[in-house]
């Protein structure tokens, strides 16, 4: 088992996405407001002030890179964020992330990656802590979320072919955590081997053949992505809100 307090934990947040799934507005839904804050800012707050974070590279739109560091300077986040543009898809734009890491800490067979969409501000710490603790213990560790509705495959014609337990299957969620070394080197890999379509890195390091194991997310640590998840959002902030108001003293 690693040393938690001499492991460096860093995180590499997503925010390269044009948002066409909100409607085609003049802002990324990255970059959304929410009482005054985009929701990138939300989503990074749990990391920089996460006690085991030590650093976090945001992968950004580059025409919106000086807005978010406008962002990043107003709020003053004691951990070290670095802000690089992002590449033409979500598995390059996530490769530079853990180039620029990479580079900065060569050799370290110990860091651990945290790789998380900019858009699932409704993460927590627990979570986080969660994942940090089982890529020492036992290895890439992917969160997830329990299936609460019924879940079908069907054939080419659209009926119903089987109907799966609740029970034998979760929703994929983020972070995704894993050694910075071995996610590196299975970009490394797949770029040389031509293999560019991988929807994230756990399908990744599934191909490689490296074992993924589960911790339980937050049920709303949803990805924003239509104007329905906005609403989502902003209704459980409201709500948050509430009881922090009416919290007894």
């Amino acid at each position: 088992m690693t040393d938690t307090a001499r492991c460096r934990v860093e995180a590499v947040i997503f925010a390269g996405g044009v948002g066409r799934r909100m409607g085609g507005g003049p802002r990324p839904k990255q970059f959304l407001e929410l009482g005054g804050r985009p929701v990138i800012d939300y989503t990074i707050a749990h990391f920089a002030e996460h006690p085991q974070v030590t650093g976090i590279v945001v992968v950004c739109l580059e025409s919106w890179i000086p807005y978010l560091e406008r962002v990043l300077a107003r709020r003053r986040y004691e951990v070290p964020i670095a802000v690089v543009p992002g590449g033409a898809t979500g598995q390059e734009s996530i490769f530079r992330g853990l180039s620029y890491l990479h580079d900065l800490h060569p050799g370290d067979r110990e860091a651990i990656v945290l790789v998380h969409d900019g858009v699932r501000p409704l993460i927590d710490g627990e979570t986080i802590s969660a994942c940090v603790e089982s890529v020492q213990n036992r290895g890439c560790t992917a969160t997830v979320a329990p299936a609460i509705e019924t879940i079908t495959l069907t054939d080419d014609e659209g009926a119903i072919v089987q109907v799966i337990p609740r029970d034998e299957v979760s929703l994929a969620r983020a972070p995704q955590a894993f050694r910075l070394e071995d996610l590196y080197g299975a970009h490394v890999r797949a770029q040389r081997e031509g293999l560019d379509e991988f929807i994230d890195s756990v399908s990744m390091m599934t191909h490689f053949g490296y074992r993924i194991f589960t911790v339980e997310g937050p049920a709303e640590n949803i990805k924003v992505t239509t104007p329905m998840d906005y609403y989502a959002f902003k209704g459980y902030m409201d709500a948050r809100d509430q009881r922090m108001l009416w919290a007894p003293e």
